[in-house]
């Protein structure tokens, strides 16, 4: 049964404007599963508000659900969205317990630009580092929907000028991917003309090859938007995301009890 859900809005996570994010989590969440969603919009465009359904969708599955606006171009260029991202998870693992979520069970997802950025804090450590936290030890899993993971040499104008440059490597995850990597579960769309299905399943590869966990869903029938679209009420049927992340999500959680550090990997 869908669970009753509560949501409250714009709190501050940092300084900025857009250093805000909303929290929806079921009415009686206590020690419930955390999820961090990042939208996307080409790290150009976007706000939250146009993605309460996702929070929502998330809640009334039992998690609780963050979704932080960050910082978009003009204003910043790479990597500050990323370090607006590592800042609202710093304020996610002090302050979601009082919310009923368990900060030592924090998931990361994001679409599009969104899964770029969650790819990033997932596989470079760098980021957390930054902000007193680990990917090892303080994320679960990575949760990527339709994300550019392996999309260079660039041919767009606009991107060359947000990522520095046409041609560098290390403002992609595949380049930072090494052992010791969160599960990850890549959902794309078959007909995906914005972001080619390949960067899911090379960045997957990529993944297994350094040892790690990671799962390949291709929805054949649908594109870039109807990925993140399907999490709607009116739209599940497009695609089975909520399923397959919430089979994800249990998985991760059953063999943590079996296996009580595997959520706290060590360093």
């Amino acid at each position: 049964m869908p669970q009753a859900v509560r949501l409250e809005c714009s709190i501050a996570y940092a300084g900025r404007a857009r250093h805000t994010l909303d929290v929806c989590r079921p009415c009686d969440a206590a020690a419930a599963l955390v999820v961090v969603f990042f939208y996307g919009g080409a790290w150009r465009s976007g706000n939250k508000q146009m993605y309460r359904y996702v929070g929502k969708a998330l809640a009334r599955r039992g998690y609780v659900a963050v979704v932080p606006d960050y910082r978009i171009y003009p204003e910043v260029r790479y990597p500050e969205f990323i370090e607006d991202a590592a800042l609202a998870v710093r304020w996610v693992k002090d302050n979601v317990a009082r919310f009923g979520g368990d900060p030592e069970r924090i998931f990361l997802m994001g679409h599009s630009a969104g899964a770029h950025i969650a790819a990033m804090l997932a596989t470079d450590a760098h980021w957390l580092q930054q902000v007193a936290l680990s990917p090892r030890r303080d994320i679960c899993g990575l949760i990527g929907i339709s994300g550019p993971y392996d999309f260079m040499p660039l041919r767009n104008a606009s991107l060359a000028a947000i990522f520095g440059g046409i041609d560098r490597p290390e403002t992609q995850p595949i380049f930072h991917v090494a052992p010791g990597a969160p599960p990850a579960l890549l959902l794309t769309g078959g007909k995906d003309p914005l972001v080619e299905p390949g960067n899911s399943t090379r960045f997957a590869a990529r993944l297994r090859q350094a040892g790690n966990d990671a799962t390949v869903r291709v929805y054949p029938r649908i594109g870039h938007f109807f990925t993140v679209a399907a999490l709607a009420p009116f739209l599940h049927l497009l695609a089975p995301v909520l399923r397959d992340v919430d089979t994800f999500i249990a998985d991760i959680a059953e063999l943590a009890q079996s296996s009580p550090r595997i959520l706290q990997a060590a360093e």
